[in-house]
This record gives C-alpha cells, sequence and structure tokens, in this order.
C-alpha cells in the first residue's frame, strides 16, 4: 500500500536521510554516556554516575522516536553498529578518561547532536514535514540545554 502523508517520496527519502544521521549521532552518544556512567570515577563520583544515567536513558528514548519517525516516513532505519558509525560525527572513545573529559566529550557530543538536528530542521522545513520538524526541534532544545548542565560542571 503506497504511503500518501502529503510528503513526496523524494522529499521523505531526503528528510530520512538527515534523521539517519541524528540517529547515529544520537546512538553514538547514547554508548559514550552510557560507558561514561560505569567508568566514572573521581569526587563527582555520585552526582556524575546519577546524571549520566538519566542522560542516557533520555538518549535511547530519543534514539528510538528518531527511528520511528524515520519508519513513519516509508524509509528503514539504520540499525547496526556499522551503518552508524558511517553515519555519525560522535568521535568514539576507546579509553577511560578522567571525569572533566568525560565532561568535556559529552559537552562536545551534545552540541554535534543539535548541529545535526538544526540540519535535519532545515530539511524537514524545505520538505513541508511539519512532523519531523516538531520532534527535531524537540530534540535540538534538549541536546542545547544538556550542553550547557555538562558545560557548567567545568566552570
Amino acid at each position: 500500500m503506497a504511503i500518501s502523508i502529503g510528503i513526496a517520496k523524494k522529499d521523505r527519502e531526503a528528510v530520512a536521510r538527515h534523521l539517519s544521521k541524528l540517529l547515529a549521532d544520537t546512538y553514538s552518544l547514547y554508548l559514550k554516556t552510557h560507558s561514561f556512567h560505569w567508568n566514572v570515577t573521581g569526587p563527582q563520583f555520585n552526582s556524575l554516575h546519577l546524571m549520566f544515567e538519566t542522560q542516557y536513558n533520555a538518549l535511547w528514548l530519543a534514539a528510538d522516536e528518531v527511528a520511528e519517525r524515520i519508519r513513519t516516513l516509508d524509509v528503514f532505519a539504520p540499525g547496526s553498529y556499522t551503518q552508524f558509525a558511517k553515519l555519525s560525527s560522535i568521535k568514539d572513545e576507546p579509553g577511560v578518561p578522567d571525569w572533566k573529559e568525560m565532561v568535556g566529550q559529552l559537552v562536545e557530543g551534545h552540541e554535534i547532536v543539535a548541529a545535526t538536528a538544526r540540519d535535519t530542521l532545515k530539511a524537514a522545513n524545505a520538505a513541508g514535514d511539519d512532523g519531523t520538524a516538531d520532534m527535531v526541534t524537540g530534540r535540538l532544545q534538549e541536546h542545547e540545554k544538556t550542553a550547557w548542565m555538562l558545560r557548567s560542571l567545568l566552570r
């Protein structure tokens, strides 16, 4: 059955490409945040351990929301580490940095995802895709706020 939601197939596919990058960045940041939750040490341990847990849970839910939006546009969502590695701008952390470096990397990660969300928002607006634009605006606000909160720990 053909999809008929008022957005042309080529426009849905273009938006889905941007959403796929947003999904890959979100999932990559989720993995990094979860790893940092497991491995954080130092005088800020308790507060960071709990903060990182709250953040990785939010990122997990966000990734699901983005993937489901891709499917709503009738495009398959990427779902493998290989696909995410090709699409993501988030740098992998192979080691265990100290807590300040962890926080700095998460600030950078949220800023990267915010930039990806901004690009996705432009594509959604160009396609007249108000549903994606609405969802991505919320994601953008969350990443900007989280980056600010994390950045405040380093000042």
